[in-house]
């Protein structure tokens, strides 16, 4: 089957969209999403209702590769037409937070040390890749768990969103971090990137019980847990009840690992924070104007 056509497949996916309502104000913001499998994120009801409560016309648009017959070769090609097109920007998720990398003229210095970018802002004839999901995750640990500290976390993943979730939790102070991937190669040149950053606390493991028995905090940053990928990263045998255990997986909402972690009477950090807190900060890039992270976390729910 022959893959389609990158400038065709962005317009079937804006035409798929329509438009959102006008606003008071008559400026509309182009932006959209570039993943695969991604018809049931929130992420365009969070930008849309609060761009029309703040007066301004978001049009979000999901450019789903399998949706859309895409390949993944074709990213480049894709962010071209949408800068061509007049986005404003773009948030980029699973599987590309990485190889989009290869496709921007530059990086925001947080994004340049962890190595991944979940938005793109198309300006002035350039493409500069942010990642918000750092501060995401690291503000929804904050909101939900306040004056804890991470202690020492096992992180299974290391692929984009491992990387903004690898920093961020260094950065709220996590003591030791082992990072787990069924890619050991790319756990181990993560722990690499993040240790000459931060210092010898960061190595690569293989899982299993004893190691998650040495540690605080659990948080699975891989896509095991959505409905796509059902089940959990590890054995959820190997959970004990003083653990801390957080997803970045927010559809379904409750992972069977939430569910086996609070069944234990652990404390859990639902991935619905980080998926807030990143779009209010990537809102902020794509428009100039900061939203309301109530009225996100409103937007959010009522998308269900």
């Amino acid at each position: 089957m022959q893959a389609a056509d990158p400038t065709e497949a962005l317009e079937r996916a804006i035409r798929l969209h329509g438009r959102a309502r006008e606003s008071g104000s008559g400026r509309t913001v182009l932006v959209g999403l570039i993943g695969r499998g991604i018809q049931a994120s929130r992420t365009p009801t969070m930008h849309e209702r609060e761009g029309m409560r703040l007066g301004l016309a978001c049009d979000y648009v999901l450019i789903d590769f399998d949706q859309l017959g895409l390949a993944d070769e074709a990213l480049g090609a894709v962010i071209a037409a949408a800068e061509r097109r007049g986005f404003a920007g773009l948030n980029v998720t699973h599987p590309y937070k990485q190889s989009v990398l290869s496709c921007l003229a530059g990086l925001s210095p947080e994004a340049a040390a962890i190595g991944a970018v979940n938005t793109v802002i198309l300006r002035d004839g350039a493409r500069v890749g942010h990642n918000t999901d750092c501060w995401g995750f690291a503000e929804s640990f904050r909101q939900a768990m306040p004056g804890a500290e991470p202690g020492a976390v096992v992180q299974f993943g290391a692929g984009g969103a491992g990387a903004a979730v690898a920093h961020a939790l260094l950065e709220l102070g996590a003591r030791a971090l082992a990072i787990v991937d069924t890619d050991h190669a790319r756990a181990a040149a993560l722990a690499a990137r993040m240790d000459g950053r931060f210092g010898a606390r960061v190595r690569a493991c293989e899982a299993s019980a004893a190691l998650l028995a040495a540690h605080d905090g659990v948080v699975n940053t891989t896509p095991v847990g959505m409905d796509k990928y059902p089940g959990t990263p590890f054995p959820a045998a190997h959970l004990l009840p003083r653990h801390w255990v957080g997803e970045i997986v927010y559809f379904p909402r409750e992972t069977a690992l939430l569910r086996a972690a609070r069944a234990l009477g652990c404390r859990t950090l639902a991935g619905t924070g980080m998926a807030i807190y990143q779009a209010v900060r990537a809102f902020e890039l794509f428009t100039g104007i900061a939203p309301d992270r109530i009225a996100m976390s409103r937007h959010f729910e009522e998308a269900a």
